[in-house]
Parts: C-alpha cells; sequence; structure tokens
C-alpha cells in the first residue's frame, strides 16, 4: 500500500483503537477523533491524504444524516478531499447518495481486512492522481505567462567555452547555482542551459524577477495564498516556490531583495517548506534552484546588505559570464545570429553587414551587452533599405569622454547619485525609461532614490 497520512472520525472509540492499531503499519501516520467538529482543525493542520469518515453518529444512529452534513463540510474545506464512509448500515440507496454527494467508497463494519486495505490503496493511488493532476494544472497556468526565451547561447571565444564546460560538468548534480554577470549578458539563458543539462530537465522550470516584485507582494507571489487571506484573495493561488516543487526555480534579480525579504526566503530554502498567506499549516517543497544578479553579492554582504547564510545557501556552485567586450569575435557571430533572426522576422532580404559597420561593432564597448547588440541589430533591419547592414544604420551610444583621473570623483554614492541624475534627465524624468538606462529594474531604482534622497 502507498503510505500516506490518514484520519479517522467515528464516536465509537473501539473502532478507531482497532482501525489504528490494524492500519499503523501501512500508514505513514494516522490521526482519529470521535469529534467531527474538529474536522477543520485536522484538515488545515494535519492535511490528510485520505479521510475515513463515520455515517452515523449519536444523535442519528441509522439515517447517516449526519455523515453527509460532515462530507459536505469536508468539500468545502478541501474540494480535492478523498472520503471513504465507514458505516454498519450500508445499503445501495445510501451509497449512490454518497457517491452524488463526493464520497469515493464504502467501507462497511465488520470490515474484512483484506477489503478494507485493498480498498484504502485504491483511494491513496487516487489522491495521488489527484494531487498530480492539480499540480500540473498550477504548472500550466504560471508557465503560460512566462515568456519563452528563443534565442541560445552562441560563443567560441576561450571564456564562453570554459562556461559551456563548467555547465556540462553540472549535468548530474542538484546543487543550487548563482550566476553572476552584468546586465544583457543572458543569465537567463545560462540559468535554462542548467536546468536542460539538469536532472530534473523532464520537471518544471519557473522563473520568477525578483527585481519587479513590489515588497508587498513578495510573499504572495513567492509562496502564495489562501482563499481570504486578504481583500481580492478570491480563491487559492498556489506561490512560485510551490508550483516549482520537484523542478527548478530561477531566482531572477536576487540582489534586490530587501533583508526582511531575505530572511523569509531563507526560512523556506532551509525548512524546505512554505505557508501561503492565511495558511497555518506547512507546505513541503522541494526545489533546485539557480539565483542570478549583476550586483556584487559578496560585497553586499560585508555591507550588511545581503545575508551571508542566504549566500552560502544560493551558491554551492558560482558561475560567471563574461561581458560581452570580453568576448572577442564572438560579437560577429551573435550578430550574424541576430541578423538572420529580424531578417527573418522583419520579411527583409538582408544578406550581411559591411565591412566597415563590423569595425564599429568591434570598436563599441556594449555597456548593454547581448541585450544591447540584438537591440542594435533589430533596429538596424528595421532601417536598412539595403542588402547589407551600414555603418549608418546603428545607432550607438558616444562614448563616455575620459576624465582626469587625479580630480575624478570616487565615492561610490556620489557616483551613482550622478548616474541616477543623469538617467533621469535624459529620459525627461521617466522613471521607467531611466531604469533601463542603468540596467536595473524599475524597483530596484525606487529604493535607490529613497536612499540617496534624491
Amino acid at each position: 500500500m502507498n503510505k500516506g497520512k490518514l484520519l479517522i472520525i467515528d464516536d465509537n472509540e473501539d473502532v478507531l483503537f482497532a482501525l489504528n492499531l490494524l492500519l499503523k503499519p501501512y500508514m505513514e501516520e494516522i490521526k482519529v477523533t470521535t469529534q467531527p467538529e474538529k474536522i477543520e482543525y485536522f484538515i488545515k493542520l494535519f492535511s490528510p491524504d485520505v479521510i475515513l469518515l463515520d455515517m452515523n453518529f449519536k444523535r442519528d444512529a441509522i439515517s447517516g444524516q449526519e455523515g453527509f452534513f460532515w462530507l459536505e463540510k469536508i468539500k468545502q474545506l478541501d474540494p480535492a478531499a478523498v472520503v471513504l464512509f465507514i458505516t454498519a448500515y450500508a445499503d445501495t440507496e445510501k451509497a449512490v447518495k454518497a457517491i452524488k454527494a463526493g464520497a469515493t467508497d464504502f467501507i462497511p463494519k465488520p470490515w474484512e481486512k483484506e477489503k478494507l486495505l485493498a480498498t484504502l490503496s485504491a483511494t491513496f493511488e487516487l489522491r495521488e492522481s489527484r494531487n498530480e493532476v492539480r499540480n500540473l494544472k498550477q504548472q500550466v497556468a504560471v508557465l503560460s505567462t512566462q515568456e519563452d526565451t528563443s534565442f541560445e547561447i552562441i560563443g567560441e571565444s576561450h571564456k564562453m567555452q570554459e562556461l559551456f564546460a563548467t555547465i556540462e560538468k553540472l549535468r548530474n548534480t542538484d546543487a543550487n547555482i548563482l550566476v553572476l554577470g552584468e546586465n544583457g549578458t543572458g543569465k537567463d539563458l545560462v540559468a535554462r542551459a542548467l536546468y536542460h543539462h539538469s536532472p530534473r530537465v523532464n520537471k518544471v522550470f519557473v522563473s520568477i524577477d525578483l527585481g519587479s516584485i513590489p515588497e508587498q507582494l513578495f510573499e504572495s507571489e513567492l509562496f502564495g495564498y489562501e482563499k481570504g487571506a486578504f481583500t481580492d484573495a478570491r480563491k487559492d493561488k498556489p506561490g512560485r516556490m510551490e508550483i516549482a516543487s520537484g523542478g527548478t526555480l530561477f531566482l531572477d534579480e536576487i540582489g534586490n531583495l530587501s533583508l526582511p525579504m531575505q530572511a523569509k526566503l531563507l526560512t523556506a530554502i532551509e525548512k524546505k517548506q512554505i505557508f501561503r498567506l492565511g495558511s497555518s499549516y506547512p507546505i513541503p517543497i522541494d526545489v533546485r534552484l539557480i539565483s542570478a544578479t549583476n550586483m556584487p553579492l559578496h560585497s553586499m554582504v560585508t555591507e550588511g546588505n545581503f545575508r551571508q547564510d542566504l549566500l552560502y545557501r544560493i551558491n554551492t556552485i558560482e558561475l560567471h559570464i563574461p561581458p560581452l567586450r570580453e568576448r572577442g569575435n564572438d560579437i560577429f557571430l551573435l550578430a550574424d545570429f541576430f541578423l538572420s533572426c529580424f531578417a527573418r522576422k522583419y520579411k527583409k532580404e538582408i544578406k550581411g553587414i559591411t565591412h566597415e559597420a563590423k569595425n564599429i561593432l568591434q570598436k563599441y564597448t556594449w555597456p548593454g551587452n547581448v541585450r544591447e547588440l540584438q537591440h542594435a541589430i533589430e533596429r538596424a533591419v528595421i532601417l536598412s533599405e539595403t542588402y547589407m547592414l551600414k555603418p549608418e544604420n546603428f545607432v550607438l551610444q558616444s562614448p563616455v569622454l575620459k576624465r582626469n583621473e587625479e580630480n575624478e570623483e570616487l565615492n561610490l554614492s556620489s557616483l551613482e547619485k550622478d548616474a541616477i541624475e543623469r538617467a533621469l534627465r535624459r529620459a525627461e524624468g521617466n522613471v521607467t525609461q531611466a531604469a533601463e538606462l542603468l540596467g536595473i529594474t524599475r524597483y530596484a531604482l525606487y529604493r535607490k532614490l529613497d536612499k540617496l534622497n534624491v
């Protein structure tokens, strides 16, 4: 029999004792009670896989009305609950009514041991199947909202070959990975590559951009919530960690988490369980974590802005993605790849990039890395009216003039404040555009504006 958690409700203590003694070797855990009023308490705190419910309590010993009353209560608390009626007064009419009301089967008193065990075994399998269907529906709902990444990782440079070799070495591990790199280097692509080369490749991959979640929505997004937990909680909603259980969870922009949110994430990772908002019972989780950030986490630990214990949990292995300016001729491989994609998308007959244009691409420092190159090629394809991309098709940022190093401001807070002010001026006060220029999320920029009093 599949082991699981069983709740037995019967007004006869002798029956409870006998069933507990008989079934204990076959169950993970058993709870018994003579008081059906405690059903809600047991469902919330014990989370039984199967409920064995007496049909007839003291008030009405034959009709089974109390049993049907409590069955309805159970279904309100857990629509997926699997309930077996147990009664000494079973008949065809009651059986049909019970099935229509949501019961799974009947167990007569007195019971036959083998038949009882066979019925329970089938019932636990049913519960497991329902859980699988529910989880699949939740995963499909989340995955349908996630952006598909169509571009693959391309590179022949020495640094990229080293990265590919490391990913291959991690093929058979479930270790938590931390991916570090500047904005636009392709950290999300590396995360998906790690997933596709992992033992969990046939399980779900769920990603969440922690930098884009307002702090007040962090818990509900990551841990989920119960119906009625807050004003707009009209139905139960699983969080990303619950949906990713069994598979891989990609935590992008983890460096943007505030310290209180870091503490809550650490607790979930350490205890391997989460609590939905509005719920008092834990949900076990089993996830492989891949985290990514462009922020200097080790320096942030020293400064007290990132928890050291959380850093230990997420970076069993640490991967560094090189910026595009350090990847040599990879820029031409990527440019040709993007050109092919966008020429097809915009139905343009563009064959390649002129030598003069390639020189411009090679000399440019690409502060936005691969993402900036991708956008530059897309704009060039749209603007081009010839069969080759020319220098005039590329609109790149002007190089920053080198300042006198002796008089250069080196205070990090001052430099950061200056960069934010310049970005806001260039974006004409538009915070979203300014955040894009700075290579951070809008919510991260709001936090910096508050911190620096800009």
